[in-house]
């Protein structure tokens, strides 16, 4: 035992102390961070689309035109910095009553919209002064907004319009705009047709770029939603009439406690629900990445001779299992520190920056049920994929033939993949608890399963089937390991490894 430890220490040692192992454990959560952040900045990059529009029935787009504007304004109140108009020429008193209106509720809010841009009442319960500050200076600050032109507002609010799309006058017919958009100077254009109250007949959109739908769905989202009120208002519907037709049957979500009661659903509730994907993920990568490193290791210590150095001191059982727990530490030190460096992101730095996260992400990931799950399932799934590999890549001597032998192995491994999703989506379901007790299987689908939960009984049976299937193959990897080690050629085929699997075994040393 204590040559195994020996072996198990120096495996580990010779892992961690290389400045590519180091650069390994990063390039995960470096990729994660990539993946979430550069499309956000690619975007944030991208400049805005300008487009031009054609309005054959005479006045939609004026009115369509108030509209963006005053979702504009409803996004300059909601974002608004006094730093943003120190240099730009403002309706006296705004800066100092926008504040105020921001604080308002959302009921408050709209009515203040509605007073401002159509001369609608202003909402009960609002200070003195700011009751007579709006009731004086409507007009005027609706006449200061509505002169701005995209670009400027944009330049007082990140979330106006004017940030992503862009209207420039329409000067000319058709084919200057065609040819605007063919030499790029234009992203697309719109035709309104004569009558959209009636049909949607003339109108049309036109641009060289049909994968990107941005535009088209906003401007089309905005003139719909003002052709249904026009449409109401010709057929006699009340607004409050056609709002109350078209309000869905909205069901307010629970979740059932562990008392068997049924409490309210939050943020961290859904994130509780979906969390076990992405362990089950990281476990995947984990387990994928610790038996190839067990693989290569051993190929290439047999490449160069030195397997023979080692097995002139232990006994090729003794060299196996040291490996196998040497390696089994190195994983374990990869998960902690991906464990600190997803604590310090999602953790330390929104609390340094002063930034509230949607959910409590600490007691997702430190949920004992989860975290205890992800790491008795790493070393369960890594011991029986080490057990699986490590003897049928001792009997190869390159990566090339290992990839060819393993093959079958490395199928099973990209099930769980495949079934992450939908396991995670119904964690009970018939073929999630057929796939528990299937030992290749378990610990990947137990983990997916974690926001079911399992019973306990599952959790007792599928824990001991799998215990099982990894003594089985320990036993049936020493035997491989023991006469494969020392070979060299070519590897054996199924029929000769079959017949090497009926070969005695050595006691450990």
């Amino acid at each position: 035992m204590n040559r195994t430890l020996l072996v198990a220490l120096r495996e580990y040692i010779e892992n961690v102390r290389t400045k590519g192992f180091w650069i390994g454990i990063f390039t995960l959560p470096i990729i994660f961070l990539l993946i979430a952040f550069v499309p956000i900045l690619v975007e944030s990059t991208r400049e805005a689309k300008r487009y031009a529009v054609i309005d054959l029935s005479g006045g939609t787009l004026e009115q369509v035109a108030e509209i963006i504007a005053r979702r504009d304004f409803r996004d300059f109140i909601e974002d608004f910095d006094s730093g943003d108009l120190e240099e730009v020429d403002t309706p006296a008193g705004l800066i100092t009553y926008a504040p105020e209106i921001r604080a308002l509720s959302d009921e408050d809010i709209n009515k203040v919209m509605l007073a401002i841009f159509e001369g609608g009442q202003l909402p009960d319960g609002l200070t003195n002064r700011l009751q007579r500050y709006l009731g004086e200076n409507t007009g005027a600050v609706r006449d200061w907004w509505l002169t701005l032109g995209d670009e400027e507002r944009a330049a007082l609010t990140n979330s106006a319009s004017g940030n992503f799309f862009v209207r420039v006058p329409y000067t000319d017919d058709e084919e200057s705009l065609n040819k605007q958009i063919h030499d790029g100077e234009l992203f697309a254009y719109f035709v309104i047709g004569p009558d959209p109250v009636e049909s949607s007949e003339g109108s049309k959109y036109v641009s060289s770029n049909l994968t990107d739908q941005d535009l088209k769905n906003w401007f089309s989202g905005i003139i719909t939603e003002h052709i249904h009120e026009r449409r109401m208002a010709q057929s006699n519907i009340a607004p409050e009439t056609a709002d109350w037709i078209a309000e869905p049957v909205s069901f307010k979500g629970s979740i059932l406690s562990e008392e068997g009661t049924a409490e309210d659903v939050d943020a961290t509730d859904v994130a509780r629900q979906w969390a076990p994907m992405i362990f089950m993920y990281v476990l995947w990568i984990s387990i994928l990445m610790n038996t190839q490193m067990l693989v290569t290791n051993t190929i290439e210590e047999k490449s160069n001779k030195l397997i023979e150095v080692l097995l002139s001191s232990v006994s090729p059982i003794a060299l196996m299992t040291g490996k196998v727990i040497g390696i089994a530490a190195t994983g374990l030190t990869i998960i902690g520190t991906w464990v600190l460096f997803a604590v310090g992101l999602f953790i330390g730095v929104p609390a340094m920056a002063g930034v509230d996260l949607p959910f409590e992400f600490a007691s997702v990931i430190a949920d004992p049920l989860f975290l205890g799950s992800f790491l008795v399932y790493f070393l369960l799934g890594y011991l029986l994929y080490a057990a699986l590999l490590v003897g049928l890549g001792a009997m190869c001597d390159n990566l090339k033939e290992a990839q060819n032998l393993m093959f079958p192995v490395q199928i099973v491994q990209m099930i769980p993949l495949l079934v992450m999703v939908p396991i995670s989506r119904d964690p009970n379901g018939t073929i999630a608890v057929v796939m528990s007790y299937v030992p290749p299987l378990t610990p990947f689908v137990m983990m997916s399963r974690a926001a079911g939960p399992p019973t306990m009984f599952e959790y007792a049976i599928t824990t001991l089937l799998l215990i099982a299937s990894i003594a089985g193959a320990f036993w049936l990897a020493a035997k491989l390991f023991r006469v494969g080690i020392l070979m060299t050629g070519k590897p054996p085929s199924v029929r000769e490894i079959f017949r090497l699997l009926r070969a005695p075994v050595s006691a450990p040393g």
